[in-house]
């Protein structure tokens, strides 16, 4: 029993490493993300509410000229999607396809926050335990020293991990109720078209 349990305790320390370098590429990854996020935020509070005026006065009389009179952001996603609707108004096939195909879009931006919000504390918590066995040896045998700094690894990584989740989840939320609005005015506008 005692062998099975060294094999364990092996294991599970030789998982720390590994477990710190993921949770320091995830750290960096939430960083890149906040940066691309608030980008992504001033872009959305420009040229939003210029899209939701567009869809409050859109007609089958004006999607002609909605093209022209949407903002001229290149980094408006969203504008692209509608400009590509409109051009490809004459056949439903196609408009089917620009909205899977904005689906498909949506569901990779959010794969990275989804991602972080999951293993951030997952890998947290594994940061947490694995260190706190040789801390508890460290303990037994008088060695404060390696308590200390094993504790001090078990609460960094918890840190970490939360941190990263954190990203995740605000990033998350956001974006969602972002990319829920934008789905809703091409939805609008497949409908709209589909009555011509």
């Amino acid at each position: 029993m005692n062998y099975i349990s060294d094999v364990l305790f092996w294991i599970s320390t030789g998982m720390l490493v590994p477990v710190i370098i993921l949770l320091i590429f995830f750290f960096l990854r939430a960083l890149l993300l906040l940066g691309g996020f608030f980008g992504q935020y001033l872009v959305k509070r420009k040229s939003g509410a210029e899209i939701r005026e567009q869809m409050n006065t859109l007609t089958l009389d004006n999607i002609d000229t909605l093209g022209d009179r949407l903002p001229k952001n290149k980094q408006a996603v969203i504008v692209s999607y509608m400009k590509k609707l409109v051009d490809n108004r004459q056949s439903k096939a196609q408009v089917n396809r620009i909205l899977d195909q904005y689906a498909q879009f949506v569901e990779k931006e959010l794969s990275l926050p989804s991602t972080l919000l999951k293993m951030g504390p997952m890998l947290g918590l594994m940061g947490t335990l694995i260190p706190m066995g040789p801390a508890l040896v460290g303990l037994s045998t008088g060695d404060i020293a390696s308590m200390a700094y094993n504790m001090q690894v078990a609460f960094a990584t918890t840190v970490v991990g939360l941190f990263s989740a954190a990203i995740g989840f605000v990033t998350k939320q956001t974006k969602n109720r972002w990319y829920t609005e934008d789905m809703s005015n091409l939805e609008f506008m497949a409908d709209l078209v589909s009555e011509e």
